[in-house]
């Protein structure tokens, strides 16, 4: 993980808020902040302020990128997967074998690219 430099000023975090989570709401935020490799407290502060500062997001909304954001990010677990599987339908093909798993390699490549797609295409909308 990347090292920050620490901030300065009034920029400086100094204040220490504490949350009380229930195990469910704590696993899914920490798998959040895992995948978006940030700590905890710096996702709910981010995430935090992000609310604050457009206090027009009905709750409805607000679910609906919480849906949004799952869903990018199951993609992407979906990606590293397919991207996984190609590497080694590659890696078979440069050696001059036919991969036999290869059409459907493509085709989970595809809906994966699709998913992402289509995940992308609805957060434009939102905005």
């Amino acid at each position: 993980m990347r090292k920050r430099s620490p901030k300065s000023g009034g920029d400086k975090r100094v204040h220490v808020i504490y949350v009380r989570l229930n195990d469910t709401e704590k696993t899914v935020l920490t798998a959040a902040a895992t995948t978006t490799r940030t700590s905890l407290p710096a996702l709910l502060a981010r995430s935090g302020l992000a609310a604050a500062h457009d206090l027009d997001n009905t709750a409805a909304v607000i679910a609906g990128h919480r849906e949004l954001v799952a869903e990018l990010f199951a993609a992407r677990r979906h990606l590293g997967q397919v991207g996984n599987n190609l590497n080694q339908a590659a890696k078979a093909l440069n050696s001059g074998a036919w991969p036999a798993q290869l059409d459907a390699v493509l085709v989970a490549t595809h809906r994966a690219v699709q998913r992402v797609q289509d995940a992308t295409d609805q957060l434009l909308q939102q905005n």
